[in-house]
């Protein structure tokens, strides 16, 4: 099976978010398990500069506003990986985050930036671009190499077989209508069966239509997907795909997260020898000037701050937080009145709240090898791979039961505690309310130290192994090949 990932983020080269851990395990994963995997990559400097040994492939030439494109083909340092580099100086040669500019707002050109990973990655899916390999799948991740999925629609003569994973629905990669003729589609495809979105054109939505099977990140977020709650106006569409939508839960890779031989954490640690972890912990609280009190519950947010990751709810919950005698180590960035109101609680409540701004993958490691909890209240959660790494570092989650959070922890109630399942703390409705009264149980129980103990071992012992995510897969790919169904 020859499968090709297009993609715009890759680890350790490029990291927003979860989707950059995806593509630097999966596509690896899938070679351990018998594929032949290639991705394809904007050129972004970090990505130009980081994949070793490239050499030319195709002078490209003039297009998507571009004078000069050309394409490379190189490796992945860590996993050895063959990727494609599309070499666009124009559109990609630029400083900070891939989809934003310094003042926050999208680049004006994103249309084209991503419409031109699209239309590299369907025509080598096609086999016009590199003729000496072609790949039987076409995988195409969220929205920026989603347009991808319609290149290939709109050439009847494709024979590639297409998957689209939806890595966060809400991020939809809408554009003026205007700005349609610039993507070089034929016009029958600007209709609301197709990619019109009230006015726009969207490039989830080409995944979303096109595509010869949709994926997404959890088995829950799939089902969520098709309501009126989490569907991001689109539920009515993915709803018409039926059994073509599945979920394929994400995995840890195992080699990055493991307390046992991480080398940027104070201690090693494992199920059966736990004493580093403490060493982790008084760590943490000196880096961060947290009182050195290690019967103080630590708990600890990595993520972006904004309101779909619920953290105006651990604001709200703060003061139960507080009151139950615990700490809170804040590290991320994102809504501005987020990040002053943090930094304000940090400065109302010193010894006892810390906040870093800013993403340091390095720094975010110690930061869950030395929490004694992880807070991940989101809204919507199409996987979350915060709470994954929580559980392999023995670092209790307490999640909102929604999306992927509610497929990977189990919630430490009575009964779960007594058949040795429970691996957290689950609560229900977005409210401070429902937090607050999570934060209260886990609280509680930390005072069990044999309790939470077992809690920590279990959830250490839990598997969420790329292997089973390449298998499952491979085996996806192998009924979306047998099995194309739609024709365009």
């Amino acid at each position: 099976m020859k499968v090709l990932h297009a993609a715009a983020e890759v680890f350790p080269l490029v990291k927003t978010g979860g989707l950059a851990d995806v593509l630097g395990a999966l596509p690896q994963a899938l070679v351990q398990a018998g594929a032949d995997v290639r991705l394809v990559l904007p050129g972004l400097p970090a990505i130009k500069a980081g994949v070793e040994g490239q050499t030319l492939v195709r002078d490209i030439g003039a297009i998507f506003g571009a004078g000069r494109v050309s394409l490379w083909i190189g490796r992945l340092g860590r996993s050895g990986v063959l990727a494609y580099v599309v070499d666009a100086p124009f559109l990609y040669q630029r400083r900070g985050n891939p989809y934003l500019a310094a003042d926050g707002g999208e680049w004006a050109d994103n249309a084209q930036r991503f419409a031109l990973l699209g239309w590299v990655a369907a025509h080598l899916a096609t086999g016009e671009l590199d003729d000496s390999w072609r790949p039987d799948v076409l995988h195409a991740h969220d929205w920026h190499a989603a347009m991808a999925c319609a290149y290939v629609a709109a050439n009847p003569a494709a024979s590639v077989t297409t998957v689209f994973t939806v890595h966060n629905l809400a991020y939809q990669g809408l554009f003026d209508s205007a700005d349609f003729h610039l993507l070089g589609l034929p016009a029958r495809l600007m209709t609301p069966t197709g990619l019109e979105f009230h006015g726009q054109f969207s490039f989830m939505k080409a995944g979303l239509t096109y595509a010869h099977r949709v994926t997404t990140v959890s088995p829950s977020y799939a089902r969520e997907m098709a309501t009126e709650e989490f569907g991001c106006g689109l539920d009515g569409l993915i709803r018409t795909r039926g059994t073509d939508v599945s979920g394929i839960l994400n995995g840890v890779d195992g080699v990055v997260w493991n307390p046992a031989s991480d080398p940027g954490i104070a201690a090693p640690y494992n199920p059966l020898a736990i004493q580093g972890k403490a060493r982790c912990k008084a760590a943490l609280q000196k880096a961060l000037g947290l009182r050195g009190d290690p019967r103080a519950l630590l708990f600890s947010v990595v993520s972006r701050l904004t309101s779909q990751k619920g953290l105006d709810l651990v604001l709200a919950a703060l003061p139960t937080l507080l009151a139950g005698g615990a700490q809170l180590a804040v590290q991320g960035n994102g809504d501005a009145a987020l990040e002053a109101a943090f930094n304000a609680a940090a400065v109302a409540n010193p010894g006892r709240v810390a906040v870093r701004l800013g993403y340091d993958e390095a720094f975010a490691h110690q930061m869950i090898a030395g929490a004694d909890a992880m807070l991940v209240p989101s809204r919507f959660e199409p996987c979350g791979l915060t709470q994954l790494y929580a559980l392999r570092y023995g670092t209790v989650p307490v999640v909102r039961q929604v999306g992927g959070l509610a497929d990977t922890v189990v919630d430490a109630n009575s009964e779960a505690l007594q058949r040795d399942e429970a691996t957290g703390f689950l609560f229900g409705p977005a409210t401070p309310e429902a937090l607050a009264e999570a934060i209260k149980r886990a609280t509680g129980t930390f005072a069990q130290t044999k309790v939470w103990q077992q809690i920590m071992i279990r959830g250490m012992a839990q598997s969420f192994s790329w292997e089973e995510a390449a298998s499952q897969y491979l085996t996806l790919y192998e009924e979306a090949v047998r099995g194309r169904k739609i024709e365009f």
